[in-house]
């Protein structure tokens, strides 16, 4: 299905697809976006088209060698070796073939020194690069001082297997030691919440560290990530804003040391400012959550990313209580780390909505001298307000429909008749 995205002039193509920047979209309107980060912190990107590819690649073979699977690691591991014992021990082969030691008799027959003692033909030399290059040492084999070209070559030969060792081995324990997989015991909250908080409107989510070890100078940042349509008609597939986590108050620098929810309260600098309940049940939008800190085993800057879609964040509710007080120590149920429960009372209005003067704030202007005002949020999030009226020892109530700019002198004016 071809979905036909109108720019704001109202413009589309005729054909039913709309083309930004050279490209169309394709995705059905009923289909949701594909993520941009995985759950798993990885990111869905894929590039295509890069010029001298192989060439940047291997000017950092290091990180290269780092970043590619275990199986092409071990391949190149043992190629190296491989290639490296098989190509000094045709070397061998030849200064010894050259030589004539494959034609004259031994040493102790009458016969020349050889270049390397007991070579009889390539395995022999094959075995002697090996062993000269593994430093076993045999005591069998050996190179004499009749060829210097021999000799050359042993020197060459140690160099070079120290360094394919140093490179080798320090690309292993690179790989091994990588923060990265210190990701594997740090933990986001598998949905993300909208409740109250203190009064305002906030976006929630949880992190927990599941080591006893710390994440030092931990913090949290967070992005919104959406396609946006500038006023010029420039269409932008994935507009990162920042999503404000405390950074000017510093409260998101975290002491990790039980599981604590990340707060973004939607005041008017947020992206969700105007976000309702009906909103974000059709948006499309995805926050991507970044902890970053250093391991405390390694001093290693790690970092750990999770995303949630639309369809994951919850209005309404709020995260269950994970830590708790026994005897001389707190402990923390993991088992609830994901689970929320429903707050009814949470407004299904925007931020927006809910910061605009929808009723008046001084409501005794409604009212007469024995006349009391009440406001109530029903759990539909239709804001109403009653009147009390204390007259002659008798209560009444009266509600008044908000919708309805009212003027308290028009008001009481139709209750009287």
């Amino acid at each position: 299905k071809i979905t036909s995205l109108k720019l704001q002039n109202g413009h589309s193509s005729p054909t039913g697809m709309t083309n930004y920047n050279g490209k169309i979209l394709t995705r059905g309107s009923n289909q949701a976006r594909s993520r941009f980060v995985k759950k798993n912190g990885q990111c869905n990107v894929v590039f295509t088209n890069m010029e001298e590819k192989s060439q940047r690649y291997l000017a950092d073979i290091f990180t290269t060698c780092v970043d590619i699977h275990w199986r092409y690691l071990l391949l190149i591991f043992c190629t190296s070796f491989l290639v490296s014992w098989l190509f000094f021990g045709i070397i061998f082969y030849c200064v010894s073939l050259t030589h004539g030691d494959f034609d004259e008799p031994s040493v102790g027959r009458g016969g020349l020194m050889p270049c390397i003692l007991h070579v009889q033909g390539f395995v022999g030399a094959l075995l002697f690069s090996m062993e000269t290059q593994t430093t076993i040492g045999y005591g069998w084999r050996c190179v004499t001082e009749e060829c210097p070209v021999a000799v050359i070559t042993v020197v060459v030969q140690s160099i070079v297997g120290c360094i394919i060792d140093s490179f080798m081995i320090g690309t292993i324990m690179a790989k091994m030691a990588r923060p990265k997989k210190r990701n594997h015991t740090l933990m986001f909250s598998k949905n993300a919440v909208i409740a109250l908080r203190d009064g305002k409107l906030c976006l929630m989510w949880r992190v927990g560290n599941l080591r006893r070890s710390h994440i030092v100078e931990a913090h949290v940042r967070a992005q919104l990530i959406r396609s946006y349509v500038t006023a010029e008609g420039e269409f932008i597939p994935l507009e990162q804003m920042d999503l404000n986590v405390g950074y000017d108050e510093g409260t998101d620098r975290l002491f990790l040391v039980s599981p604590l929810v990340i707060v973004h309260e939607i005041d008017q600098d947020s992206p969700l400012y105007a976000i309702s309940r009906a909103d974000l049940e059709t948006d499309n939008f995805e926050i991507v959550v970044i902890l970053e800190g250093m391991v405390e085993a390694t001093a290693m800057t790690t970092q750990f990313r999770s995303s949630y879609l639309a369809r994951e964040v919850l209005w309404g509710h709020r995260f269950e209580s994970v830590i708790y007080e026994d005897r001389n120590s707190y402990k923390v149920d993991y088992a609830r780390f994901h689970k929320t429960y429903e707050v009814p009372t949470t407004p299904h209005l925007s931020a927006k909505e809910l910061d605009e003067d929808l009723i008046p704030k001084t409501l005794s202007t409604f009212c007469y001298e024995n006349e009391v005002a009440l406001s109530y949020v029903t759990p539909g999030s239709h804001n109403v307000m009653y009147v009390l009226d204390m007259d002659n020892n008798q209560m009444e109530l009266d509600m008044l429909h908000t919708a309805i700019p009212l003027d308290p002198l028009t008001y009481k004016t139709e209750q009287e008749h």
